[in-house]
């Protein structure tokens, strides 16, 4: 009876610590969205979206592109969860002195999600990727 027990338990622990063992870890939202590619993509798409609509371009119009999309894709990657450094300025500095309005500001977010729809992302997606912008909004606006 002694031996049945111990076995019965030796069962029972090992079918605990088997349940009780993590699987395969949660993924990042970069690695969900498809990584590197799809911020460069969503990058791209931006850029190019922002350069068709007169009202947003005025804000780009003496801006470095090239540095511009660099920066970019490394904040979008750090936001998301990437294996990225951001190099580049705060928020508050990059649009210092822009006087960014509510109505322009939410102009861009709609010219962004046009640029993650592109790319492929799904709508909780892209709401996964504006959440973890959000909280940014307050540097980017003129006040």
């Amino acid at each position: 009876m002694v031996n049945l027990l111990k076995a019965s338990f030796l069962v029972l622990s090992i079918f605990l610590v088997a349940c009780a063992t993590p699987g395969k870890a949660p993924q990042s939202l970069y690695d969900e969205i498809g990584g590197q590619p799809t911020i460069e993509a969503i990058t791209d798409n931006f850029i190019n979206e922002i350069s068709f609509n007169e009202t947003i371009y005025r804000y780009f119009e003496k801006t470095n592109i090239t540095r511009f999309r660099e920066k970019f894709i490394e904040h979008l990657c750090v936001n998301t969860g990437g294996p990225c450094t951001y190099t580049g300025d705060t928020m508050l500095r990059v649009h210092q002195g822009q006087n960014i309005n509510e109505t322009d500001f939410n102009l861009t977010v709609d010219l962004l999600v046009n640029a993650m729809k592109k790319a492929g992302l799904t709508y909780p997606q892209q709401n996964q990727v504006l959440k973890v912008l959000v909280p940014m909004r307050g540097e980017m606006l003129y006040k």
